[in-house]
């Protein structure tokens, strides 16, 4: 079996930048136009959470839809929506299915800058939202690139709920709860106990490598 390599990077730690990036952000407005196939994605989806009307969990860089699909068999009383832009990885979904039919989840494929301000405009509340080893971008100069340090971190903070993140780089858990502190949100980072039954096929790669893999916590519905 193919060993995971680390995460590499040329920073001795978190970001210099990353509290000034937030709060510049957290001060504008991200005026890039909403692409249409984006916007189609999300009214369809947003179709059926309409006429649902109950709790839902967003499950953010879902990839294959492996973590969409444990999530709803552990949260059968929630509607769980699975997001990623990579038609590759959405169009293998059902190869990585584990709930057997009428589960009430759905795999989605649009770009989250524009699906997380769609879901804001529309007033969504999700109960939890869930973001499994983002990409780390892990070179210094990539700062803007991960998703506490680009404009549509307004976006993720107001959606509210639960979040949970998960990534075997410790500093990009580091910085997003610096992220949320600047926010006005408190996180808790742990790592993952040894027992946890890997939720996407990264954890598992990574966990057959013997990596560390590191949890994040916060509740963004009430300040700290």
């Amino acid at each position: 079996m193919q060993q995971a390599r680390p995460v590499t990077t040329n920073q001795n730690g978190p970001h210099e930048d990353t509290e000034a990036a937030v709060r510049r952000h957290l001060e504008s407005e991200f005026l890039k136009p909403i692409q249409e196939h984006n916007q189609q994605a999300f009214d369809e989806i947003n179709a059926q959470v309409e006429n649902w009307g109950g709790p839902i969990i967003l499950d953010s860089c879902c990839g294959v839809g492996e973590s969409t699909a444990k999530l709803a068999e552990i949260h059968s009383d929630a509607m769980v929506i699975g997001v990623d832009k990579s038609a590759h990885r959405v169009d293998r979904h059902s190869h990585y299915q584990t709930s057997e039919n009428g589960q009430r989840y759905w795999v989605v494929r649009a770009d989250l800058n524009d699906f997380w301000r769609l879901a804001n405009r529309a007033g969504w509340q999700p109960r939890q939202h869930c973001i499994f080893y983002p990409n780390p971008w892990p070179k210094s100069a990539h700062l803007a690139r991960r998703w506490h340090g680009s404009p549509v971190w307004k976006d993720v903070v107001a959606l509210s709920g639960e979040l949970h993140m998960r990534s075997n780089w410790s500093l990009y858990l580091l910085e997003v709860a610096q992220a949320l502190k600047v926010s006005g949100h408190y996180a808790d980072i742990s790592l993952l106990s040894d027992d946890a039954e890997p939720i996407t096929p990264f954890e598992r790669k990574y966990k057959n490598s013997g990596q560390a893999l590191w949890q994040l916590h916060a509740n963004l519905s009430k300040e700290s």
